[in-house]
């Protein structure tokens, strides 16, 4: 069990509001939707009220440090059953880079392979204590673009299961300064409105989930404001 899970659930009660998508870059089709995960009538653009205050908080500074630049929205509110499918989706993936015939498949070799799956994905549980970030409402999948609406680089795609989604892992590589400044900005407008960071994930941003509450207090009895969530 991941750490944060041991934090409590007081859940504020705030409603899931869509997000206006007028106000910032989208990643179009949203990935997710494009390869069948089930949303149904659902749409992931969608985040918990204080939650979405603060992302919008984040673009004006973003925008008052670089202007014309915009946060873009890879990913927001993950029904429990899109959780699960993109964990399978992604094992398979995994299954297939690695030249696995699942047929033939050890325990041992399965068990590695999941561990990589959940370094970078939160088991889709509906266990009332232990809610994916993003089924809550409260978590953000988020990059930047420029004044020209193009993808600012940043070392490694949205999502990718290695050590470069790491937030500080080109700190250290003066040859892809860039790539950290980058992220650092990022991180840098998303803290300040007062998001968490993923420490595996540049990408993923939160504010008022159990991870959230763990990362800013980890020995301290704290209380995560956001637990499962669902549209009505």
């Amino acid at each position: 069990m991941k750490p944060h899970y041991q934090i409590p659930i007081a859940d504020c009660g705030e409603p899931l509001l869509p997000i206006p998508l007028e106000a910032f870059t989208v990643v179009q089709p949203h990935p997710y939707q494009s390869l069948g995960a089930p949303y149904g009538e659902r749409s992931p653009y969608y985040l918990r009220q204080s939650v979405l205050a603060r992302l919008l908080a984040a673009q004006q500074t973003l925008q008052t440090v670089r202007p014309g630049w915009q946060i873009q929205i890879f990913d927001a509110y993950r029904p429990l059953a899109v959780q699960q499918f993109m964990v399978d989706y992604t094992y398979q993936q995994l299954l297939t880079a690695e030249g696995y015939d699942p047929a033939q498949l050890s325990s041992t070799v399965q068990q590695r392979l999941l561990a990589r799956v959940y370094q970078f994905w939160a088991p889709p549980s509906d266990n009332p204590q232990m809610p994916p970030p993003h089924s809550t409402g409260a978590a953000v999948d988020v990059t930047l673009t420029d004044a020209t609406q193009q993808p600012v680089p940043m070392g490694s795609d949205i999502d990718e299961l290695s050590e470069r989604s790491y937030p500080n892992y080109f700190a250290t590589r003066p040859d892809a300064g860039h790539y950290h400044a980058n992220r650092t900005l990022l991180a840098e407008i998303m803290g300040q409105a007062g998001f968490c960071q993923h420490p595996n994930e540049w990408w993923h941003f939160s504010y008022g989930d159990q991870l959230w509450a763990w990362l800013r207090q980890p020995s301290a009895a704290v209380t995560a404001r956001y637990g499962a969530a669902a549209k009505r």
